[in-house]
């Protein structure tokens, strides 16, 4: 009878403290931790390059209101805040309006991310907006670098500064991964193998900035194939809070330290131990 009381009292014990553990993985894990780097409400991040050669000066629409006036080949705008969501984007003609739109695309953007947003081809290929997303994650004290591919007929392309080969086959459409360089004056060669040409273009890279290689243009035709160079800075320009597109998750810290988590979860463990002990003890017996 006595064994039988221990061995009650030892299942009891070791279901009170399961049950605790159980309802402390439930309150944690049930939902996941929100990271505070990029909540729900933060905005998207978005920048615009025109990069289609049989597109002229152009006006930029968005959701029906003018974003962009007068917009020409090869420019390319900073980053502009709007909200996370779908959003119709509609180029026109100058003067046109919004009812001459060659490209009309509907986007969606999430917050905290920062976006490229090229558009691109030519009226024998179609033309369309190609959108990137960028890791806008600075690295304190160099600079990040990033080729972009919009020459429609450039083909593969190869990209070199002072003798030394950096990147090797970014195709039309396609971005480069990312490379840490440090500060400094570049001069970088582009190279068309398929054309057997090269495009050079000088620039001073900043420390704690995002640097963009665009290769544009048409080596066979116009306008013409050219290198544009833009940095931007890291938003809002601190490492880890900016528009990194795979942020680090940070815990939840009110729900982390909730003032009952604690006892409970040590009131569990005491008493599966001691549900443990009581087993023991009557085994031994």
């Amino acid at each position: 009878m006595r064994r039988f009381f221990m061995l009650t009292a030892s299942n009891l014990l070791l279901g009170v403290g399961l049950l605790g553990i159980c309802g402390l993985a439930a309150f944690f894990g049930g939902q996941p931790f929100i990271s505070s780097a990029h909540p729900a409400t933060s905005p998207a991040f978005v920048r615009v390059i025109h990069a289609s050669p049989d597109v002229g000066t152009a006006d930029v629409f968005v959701d029906g209101a003018k974003l962009l006036s007068s917009f020409a080949f090869g420019a390319v705008t900073g980053y502009a805040a709007v909200p996370p969501g779908p959003h119709k984007v509609q180029i026109a003609l100058v003067g046109k309006g919004i009812g001459g739109s060659v490209i009309t695309q509907t986007l969606d953007v999430n917050p905290g991310y920062a976006y490229t947003v090229a558009a691109i081809g030519t009226q024998q290929s179609g033309l369309s907006l190609e959108v990137f997303v960028d890791n806008n994650l600075l690295s304190p004290g160099t600079a990040k670098l990033r080729v972009y591919q919009l020459s429609p007929d450039a083909g593969s392309v190869s990209v070199a500064a002072g003798g030394t080969t950096l990147l090797n086959g970014i195709g039309y459409q396609n971005a480069s991964n990312y490379l840490t360089v440090a500060k400094g004056g570049y001069t970088f060669q582009v190279t068309s193998p398929g054309n057997n040409a090269t495009l050079s273009a000088s620039t001073m890279l900043n420390a704690n900035t995002i640097a963009s290689l665009f290769v544009i243009g048409m080596f066979n035709g116009t306008p013409k194939s050219a290198l544009v160079t833009s940095q931007a800075p890291g938003l809002p320009g601190v490492p880890n809070t900016g528009s990194d597109p795979n942020p680090i998750v940070q815990v939840d810290v009110a729900r982390s330290l909730a003032p009952w988590s604690w006892p409970l979860g040590l009131a569990s463990l005491l008493f599966i131990g001691s549900g443990v002990f009581v087993r023991r003890v009557t085994g031994k017996r």
